[in-house]
């Protein structure tokens, strides 16, 4: 594949193979930056975990203090005083029998899905319709909830989900890359000490292997954990 002009300019800005400190890194990613939309920060871990053991298939969720900057779309599925709740807490879509139906017809434009307990059953078997897009409520990530209005509300403001994939990695979103870089260290920061918090007591040698950094168009910058305190 042929580098355009402001491709190049980045590929050449940087060593892949050297680690950064993590200022040097969301500096990097800034000044490397040659679109003019607002593109979002995204970060890798690569874990010595292997998701099979049900111990070390981490899947955690933490609140950012600057959120993500993206608007995310809430679809709350609940019955009697749990759809008002949901409604008034901000959810942008509320009901039950009617989006089940709407789920199994192939409707899958939303961001997240909360349930309640009760909802569960009949939303379980659509599973295979949600699952691969990533919307299937677990009580693990806190969206299997009788709190409606906590779990729509942390949502909103930008709580992540840490789930490891298959290979071992996992991929989140951080922020903008016009948040600056105070707001984007205190978001990586506290998704570092999550995944770190989140170790598996089998896990012996070294947790985490590779941690790298990257805007939507541009590369993935190593950074060194040691720097990050």
């Amino acid at each position: 594949m042929n580098l355009t002009k402001n491709m190049k300019t980045v590929v050449d800005g940087y060593d892949k193979l050297k680690s950064y400190s993590l200022s040097d890194a969301i500096k990097m990613v800034q000044e490397m930056k040659y679109t003019k939309f607002d593109e979002s920060v995204d970060l890798a871990f690569n874990l010595d975990v292997d998701p099979k053991h049900a111990e070390e298939n981490i899947r955690v969720t933490t609140p950012l203090p600057h959120g993500t900057g993206k608007t995310v779309s809430v679809l709350v599925l609940a019955q009697g005083p749990k759809e008002k709740e949901a409604t008034d807490a901000g959810a942008d879509y509320v009901g039950n029998k009617e989006y089940l139906t709407k789920i199994k017809n192939g409707w899958t434009d939303v961001d997240k899905i909360v349930a309640t307990p009760d909802m569960m059953g009949e939303l379980g078997k659509l599973g295979k319709i949600l699952g691969p897009k990533g919307l299937m409520p677990n009580p693990k990530s806190g969206t299997v909830t009788m709190d409606v209005v906590k779990a729509v509300k942390d949502l909103k403001a930008g709580q992540v989900e840490l789930r490891v994939e298959k290979t071992g990695i996992i991929h989140v979103s951080c922020g903008k890359v016009s948040f600056g870089t105070e707001k984007l260290t205190e978001n990586i920061k506290t998704i570092y000490d999550t995944i770190m918090k989140a170790r598996p007591a089998s896990v012996k040698g070294q947790y985490l292997e590779k941690m790298s950094i990257s805007s939507t168009m541009g590369p993935g910058i190593q950074i060194d954990p040691s720097s990050i305190k």
